[in-house]
C-alpha cells in the first residue's frame, strides 16, 4: 500500500511525477481514503488521466464535473463530491496521480 513515504509521492501525498501513477497506486490511495473505486469514479479518473495527457495539466474540477454530467446530466457537482467526499483536489487529484494544485476553483 502506498504511504506518503513512498518515493513517488510528496509529503502530502501527491504523486511527484504523473508519469509514475499506475491503477495499483490509485487503488492503494483510495484505500488509504477508505473509497473503494467504482466504475464513476474510473470514469473521472480516466477522463483526468486523458486531459493530463493531452495537456500537461490536471483538469480543473469542473471539467471533470462537466465529464460527470455525461452520466448524471445536472448533477456532476454532486457526483463528485459523493465520489470524492472530501474535494476534488483533497482526493481525486491525489487518487488520479496529479501534482498538488497551487490555486485551484472546486467548482
Amino acid at each position: 500500500m502506498a504511504t506518503v513515504n513512498d518515493p513517488r509521492l510528496d509529503g502530502e501525498g501527491y504523486v511527484v511525477e504523473p508519469e509514475q501513477w499506475d491503477e495499483a497506486l490509485a487503488h492503494a490511495l483510495a484505500s488509504a481514503q477508505h473509497i473503494d473505486l467504482g466504475d464513476d469514479h474510473w470514469f473521472v479518473i480516466r477522463f483526468m488521466r486523458d486531459y493530463y495527457q493531452e495537456h500537461q495539466v490536471c483538469a480543473d474540477a469542473r471539467h471533470a464535473m462537466k465529464h460527470l454530467e455525461q452520466r448524471y446530466p445536472g448533477q456532476g457537482r454532486k457526483r463528485m463530491f459523493e465520489l470524492f467526499p472530501y474535494g476534488y483536489v483533497a482526493q481525486a487529484c491525489r487518487i488520479a496521480g496529479m501534482k498538488r494544485p497551487r490555486a485551484w476553483s472546486t467548482g
